[in-house]
């Protein structure tokens, strides 16, 4: 090996490149301690391996030196395949797979028999290098953990998120892209292999990939919370006395009655308590089976005095959960029961070619929409709020509020079409 600046070209990055993934991850508060501990081992060995492909290549331009040579390669090859085991602790952190420990075990033995044996390889007199019958032996072991890697992270990320699961792909692409050029490389001057090089950029990769994973489950917490947050929104102390107290009303005057009230508040209840186990989109005919109980309820309470006008023209369509309830509700509350005498909701749903669109109009007092009405009490703020929210995120949808005092509000919640609803 010639040291020049060639060489200096190559290897400055490399380490400039895992010292600051160091840093980073010694520092990183969003990563798991024993996600740490291993990103930190990975970092430690390819810091080795560099180490030993330099010094290999010293050895193999030097004077003949046949038993160091042969411990050094026999470390390279034990190495590689330990680096796709570290993978698959970032992938699956919780296992302690054993088996692939077996394999490099098994790779390891075989690469050991070099210093007794020509079995594996060896070095002769002329510091020449040899294969042996089970020289494969590195390559064979390290396909098969490329392939358990790939199988884990399609099995272990089985969910509508399936770009989970390109980083696990991207790795075994970079290894494999890496083996074929080591492969071509012939007498090219090469201190540092292009499998090394795979190696680091694999680690960069996981560490990317371990803070895509942060990031989903930060989104699946707060999704939650928000689910939770409107649901309680919903169940709010007064709706629920003011039920109660009707249909211990009903009991009195009317037992039949009561009995159907009953059920339609046990079903509501239902409803809102599926809604923290609902994680996606649902389809629009369940949310609207959810909105028409909660309105079956208020009708018994108010009888005339509230009218529901339904104008559905199309359902077949996904939205996330809990998005049209409290959005009547509200209409209910503080439109259509505002109003003396008689309040009316419609709640409308059209198809165009880009999009759905679902309306809740009321014929209320209506409000300033600029105007922090809706914050009168809390609730209705944080229920509105949260369905926008997670309107945007998960349908990529918009709401918008029309009002106007006298004239009553219009709600307006508009869902893009997929691109497989298009085709």
């Amino acid at each position: 090996m010639t040291w020049n600046l060639n060489t200096a070209a190559l290897l400055i990055p490399l380490l400039f490149l895992l010292l600051g993934l160091a840093v980073t991850v010694a520092i990183d508060p969003y990563i798991s301690r024993k996600h740490r501990f291993v990103m930190g081992l990975i970092i430690a060995l390819s810091i080795v391996l560099i180490a030993q492909n330099l010094l290999e290549d010293w050895l193999a331009a030097g004077s003949p030196r046949p038993l160091l040579r042969t411990a050094v390669s026999v470390l390279g090859y034990t190495l590689r395949p330990v680096f796709l085991i570290l993978f698959l602790y970032i992938i699956q952190p919780g296992k302690k797979h054993m088996v692939c420990w077996g394999l490099a075990i098994l790779n390891w033995g075989v690469h050991m028999t070099a210093f007794f044996s020509r079995l594996c390889f060896w070095i002769d007199e002329h510091n020449h290098y040899h294969g042996g019958p089970l020289h494969s032996t590195c390559l064979i072991v390290s396909l098969l953990l490329l392939a358990y890697g790939l199988f884990q992270s399609a099995r272990s990320y089985r969910t509508p998120r399936k770009h989970d699961t390109i980083i696990p792909v991207l790795v075994v692409l970079i290894t494999l892209g890496s083996v074929f050029l080591d492969s071509r490389a012939g007498s090219l001057e090469q201190p540092v292999t292009f499998l090394t090089f795979g190696v680091v950029i694999s680690s960069v990769f996981y560490y990317i990939w371990l803070h895509l994973r942060f990031v989903r489950n930060y989104e699946d917490g707060l999704r939650a919370q928000q689910r939770m947050q409107i649901m309680l929104s919903q169940i709010q102390p007064h709706f629920l006395y003011n039920t109660l107290s009707a249909i211990q009303y009903l009991c009195e005057h009317d037992p039949k009655a009561a009995g159907v009230m009953t059920e339609r508040f046990s079903r509501y209840l239902q409803g809102n308590m599926s809604a923290l186990k609902d994680d996606g989109e649902i389809p629009f005919t369940q949310e609207l089976e959810h909105t028409r109980i909660y309105l079956e309820i208020e009708k018994v309470r108010y009888e005339d005095a509230l009218q529901i006008e339904y104008d559905i023209t199309v359902t077949d369509f996904r939205l996330p959960t809990l998005t049209l309830q409290p959005i009547v509700e509200n209409a209910v509350r503080h439109g259509a029961r505002g109003k003396r005498g008689t309040g009316t909701v419609n709640i409308a749903t059209r198809e165009y070619p880009d999009r759905y669109e679902i309306t809740v109009a009321d014929d209320g007092p209506g409000f300033d929409p600029e105007a922090p009405v809706l914050a009168v009490d809390g609730r209705e703020h944080i229920g509105i709020s949260n369905v926008r929210s997670r309107l945007e995120q998960m349908s990529g949808g918009t709401l918008r509020i029309w009002s106007e005092k006298g004239k009553g509000a219009v709600v307006t919640i508009e869902i893009p079409k997929k691109q497989v609803d298009k085709a």
